[in-house]
């Protein structure tokens, strides 16, 4: 017998080899109606697999991220059948799920377009009806080499000759369709209620430029019709908000073939990024930190010495200074352990923050570039904090409150995920399993719900990830902490302790922002372009109804700029409707229309963007509205 431990603490028994089908039925019939799978021991599993020992178990629908994955993946399958039904000359390569739907590579000599997608889209619904259940089977390495080579399946080989030679190769079966397949996958497809394919795009095979390009198929589904009527509605706002489309129409910044993947800030786009980092360096102030600098290349030396040659190397650019070898930096901490180690502590220093807004430079391969959400240089508003262990939770609490903060002001809500050990890390159990309890109980503290996100740690240490929900719903990794026991140890960083030993600090690493270029691309689409009066790079627009009143626009804008407002005036020979669109289109916070009656009384008429004319005021009044709309960042 085994014993199956749910999440309430309760312990069942059955037999070993067990279908997991038939325990969750146990547990509620109801309950097995909405199972899509199950995480045993940490693991995600489907219903039709079996249990074989004592173990952990929960049960997972679609709202749970496991579920979704489980949903996703096995829609990939449907559409490779259909794929399979439709084009027999198409090879095969993987059909993972990913954060939001599915996709399938392909390699055929034919060029997919809409039409297809359609034709597979109709298939694919066919293959629901029909009602298939997807039944998992192994077979020995060798086995499962000589099936594939038989059916030419070129990268399902390449695949298998990468495993080990005693690997037990695991396979689903839905209909006709056999794929090699780590799985887990639906019961049966019955669930699949409402799917959509999306797009067509390339991807070379296993994301090397050297490999054919294959032919990538993109699609999303659900149970049930209403919630894929939502999403597709949610993606037409979200290509309304594309931050590389409001960047060139909002003359923010601009991405060229000169410098691929470094983005070029315009003078609008730098307004923006100055208040950004304006407000970063007020509250890092108020919250205790000092601000360093470090340099942007470093000697190679030293990133052997940070673990960054072993663990980051692809993603680093390198040059040569007198005949030394250098690195163009991917991360800011060890220039900020380099400052610490120039001055000797003791315990009565600590906790030492030091901010920076360090630029930095990774690799990035040309088909992952995305506007400023996916860039290869970039600036992160990071910190290193030292402290002492006693510390280590108060700081981490500190944190979280600034985080929070900041984020609220910003009209963000959201979510926390703590990520644990990766299998290519530093350092010992005992360090990780005290620097993953330490972030747990800092959570626990602050009464914070998480998700664990096994795995997926930094190779130095567990972290803390912070994820944005924008004002569409989608979700935005920005923050993030990270708790570090191996950079003290490699740079040997100590301090004097109370007994006058020397003691190691405990280093947090932390962004908040996470990178200003991404938080930028964030927010543009976040707010749709239409940026807080704060933020926005024009806040006032005057418009003259005709030239006789230029002049005193002119020094309309002179008085309010002096006061620090961002003014401009559309001092053109054009009819003030036109002028109004154009601010509009600019998406202008404020616009004052300037005419004989405004002049006469000392008034100015306000428009408030998307609300239009709110009527006459004084303008000291309207400065104190303003005013007060930046001061509370409202």
């Amino acid at each position: 017998m085994i014993k199956v431990t749910l999440p309430d603490g309760s312990i069942r028994e059955y037999n070993e080899g067990v279908e997991i089908l038939g325990v969750v039925e146990d547990i509620s019939k109801s309950l097995a109606r909405e199972a899509l799978g199950v995480v045993v021991n940490g693991k995600i599993m489907g219903l039709q697999e079996k249990l074989n020992e004592d173990c952990d178990f929960r049960v997972v629908k679609f709202e749970d991220p496991e579920g979704k994955k489980i949903f996703w993946h096995t829609t990939s399958h449907i559409m490779a059948f259909a794929v399979q039904r439709l084009f027999p000359d198409v090879k095969f390569a993987i059909g993972p799920a990913v954060e939001s739907g599915f996709y399938y590579d392909l390699d055929t000599e034919h060029r997919f377009t809409p039409e297809d997608l359609e034709e597979i889209e109709s298939e694919m619904k066919k293959i629901i009806s029909e009602g298939h259940k997807l039944e998992r089977y192994e077979m020995p390495r060798d086995e499962a080499l000589k099936y594939f080579k038989e059916k030419n399946e070129v990268y399902k080989v390449d695949l298998i000759e990468n495993l080990p030679e005693d690997a037990i190769i695991s396979f689903y079966k839905l209909g006709d369709f056999i794929d090699l397949c780590a799985g887990p996958h639906l019961y049966d497809v019955k669930k699949v209620k409402a799917v959509k394919l999306l797009s067509i795009a390339g991807a070379y095979w296993r994301g090397d430029e050297n490999n054919k390009m294959l032919q990538r198929i993109y699609g999303i589904s659900f149970e049930k019709k209403k919630d894929l009527d939502e999403y597709l509605e949610r993606i037409e706002e979200a290509k309304k908000r594309d931050h590389r489309k409001l960047g060139k129409e909002l003359d923010l910044f601009s991405m060229h073939d000169e410098g691929p993947g470094f983005p070029f800030f315009h003078p609008y786009g730098m307004v923006i990024r100055n208040e950004l980092e304006s407000f970063w360096r007020k509250e890092h102030i108020k919250s205790g930190y000092g601000e360093i600098k470090t340099p942007l290349i470093l000697n190679e030396q030293l990133w052997h010495q940070s673990g960054h040659w072993d663990h980051y190397k692809e993603n680093m650019y390198f040059t040569k200074i007198d005949d030394e070898n250098f690195a163009i930096k991917p991360m800011n901490c060890p220039g900020s352990i380099l400052i610490y180690k120039s001055n000797m502590y003791s315990y009565r220093d600590f906790p030492l923050r030091l901010a920076e807004m360090g630029l930095v430079h990774r690799h990035e391969l040309s088909g992952a570039l995305h506007g400023l959400m996916r860039v290869r240089s970039f600036t992160q508003d990071d910190a290193h904090i030292y402290a002492l262990p006693s510390q280590v939770k108060d700081e981490l609490k500190g944190i979280i409150d600034l985080a929070d903060y900041i984020y609220n002001i910003f009209g963000f809500n959201y979510k926390i995920e703590l990520s644990t050990r990766p299998e290519n890390s530093m350092g010992t159990d005992e360090q990780w399993e005290l620097a993953t309890n330490s972030l747990i109980e800092a959570l626990d503290e602050k009464g914070i719900e998480y998700r664990v996100n096994e795995g997926d740690g930094a190779f130095y240490g567990p972290k803390i990830d912070f994820h944005l929900e924008d004002a569409i719903g989608r979700t935005w990794q920005c923050g993030t902490i990270q708790l570090d026991f191996q950079m003290p140890e490699r740079f040997d960083l100590t301090y004097i302790d109370s007994d006058n030993d020397k003691k190691r600090p405990v280093m947090i690493h932390r962004t908040i922002l996470g990178s200003m270029e991404r938080f930028m691309g964030i927010l543009i689409e976040h707010y749709a372009g239409k940026f807080p009066v704060w933020l926005a790079p024009v806040q006032i627009k005057i418009l003259p109804i005709s030239d006789k009143f230029n002049e005193y626009g002119n020094n309309l804008k002179k008085r309010l700029e002096e006061m620090g407002f961002r003014v401009e005036i559309d001092d053109r020979a054009e009819k003030i409707g036109y002028k109004i669109r154009e601010a509009q289109v600019m998406k202008i916070p404020y616009m004052l229309v300037i005419g004989e009656k405004e002049i006469e009384n000392e008034m100015v008429s306000v428009r408030k963007r998307d609300i239009g004319d709110i009527g006459q005021m004084s303008l000291e009044e309207f400065i104190n509205v303003v005013d007060e709309e930046i001061k509370n960042k409202k």
